[in-house]
């Protein structure tokens, strides 16, 4: 049996279900956060929970459960579900209201809390890295969109992941609109050159992951160069390593891009060594 956190109480996943009226459905109107657990703890938890306040405060959104009761509302939902490596999604909706766009039509959020196993990426695809896809899709500008809200509202990435997937990738590398490197479909971007670990900065129009700042930390604690900037496409040819970053896969070697092999070997020493950095620290949080 499966248990499903819907706005005040567990509940069957069966009798999880969620009104044809809610905003989050019919204009994706409303934020999310993904977190992981190992061994039954949740990694980076503060942290999330920060990105999901600041999601919800830069749409007007108010979180109707205290700051103080969601760890323990999150543990209880990874318990209930006697899990624990756990994959736990928050999604929080403007609510069911009448059609229109007014958030005012919405007297108070749907808030879902999902946790189900960990199911990890193929162990193959850590030792050979993945491939990606340069996709036509830009990333939305962030005058449009800003990209410090994690929203329900994906179809930018959808679009840019429809296109790599018809390409033969495993995913699509998405620019900015004034053509320099972003991130991909659901993850951070690094890449070396010279020694030093390359990024695009957060002024290129990227979510600021989690992921991404705890490989940032790690590899200055290791002293390790880092640079984070607005790179070419170009960049990416002469890069020595190439790894994806997010919560769900950690981080993941990048063999090609567009059909051109990156370095000498896959996944390179660097990315190697901060996968191993990474995985040190996830075990002691």
């Amino acid at each position: 049996m499966m248990w499903i956190y819907l706005n005040d109480r567990f509940v069957e996943a069966k009798e999880a279900v969620v009104s044809v009226f809610d905003h989050g459905f019919l204009y994706g109107d409303g934020v999310y956060e993904t977190l992981r657990a190992y061994t039954g703890r949740i990694f980076m938890l503060l942290q999330h929970l920060a990105r999901l306040r600041r999601s919800a405060a830069l749409i007007g959104l108010e979180l109707p459960i205290p700051e103080k009761d969601w760890p323990a509302l999150l543990q209880e939902a990874i318990a209930r579900n006697s899990l624990s490596d756990a994959y736990v999604r928050i999604t929080v909706s403007r609510g069911e209201g009448d059609i229109g766009l007014d958030p005012r039509l919405c007297p108070r959020p749907t808030i879902v809390i999902i946790a189900k196993p960990f199911r990890p990426h193929p162990p193959e695809l850590f030792k050979k890295g993945v491939t990606l896809a340069l996709v036509a899709v830009r990333r939305n500008h962030p005058a449009a969109l800003s990209p410090q809200i994690k929203s329900l509202n994906f179809l930018n990435n959808i679009l840019a992941k429809q296109e790599a997937v018809r390409r033969g990738a495993f995913d699509g590398l998405m620019l900015h609109v004034d053509g320099h490197i972003a991130e991909c479909t659901t993850s951070n971007l690094f890449f070396v050159r010279d020694g030093t670990l390359c990024t695009p900065s957060l002024d290129c129009g990227i979510l600021d992951g989690i992921t991404r700042e705890v490989v940032l930390t790690l590899a200055r604690e290791a002293g390790i160069p880092v640079a984070e900037g607005r790179y070419a496409p170009q960049a990416l040819l002469q890069a020595e390593e190439c790894f994806l970053t997010n919560t769900s896969m950690e981080i993941m070697p990048v063999l090609a891009i567009e059909g051109t092999e990156l370095g000498r070997s896959c996944p390179g020493p660097l990315t190697a060594r901060l996968r191993e950095l990474f995985r040190e620290l996830s075990a002691d949080s």
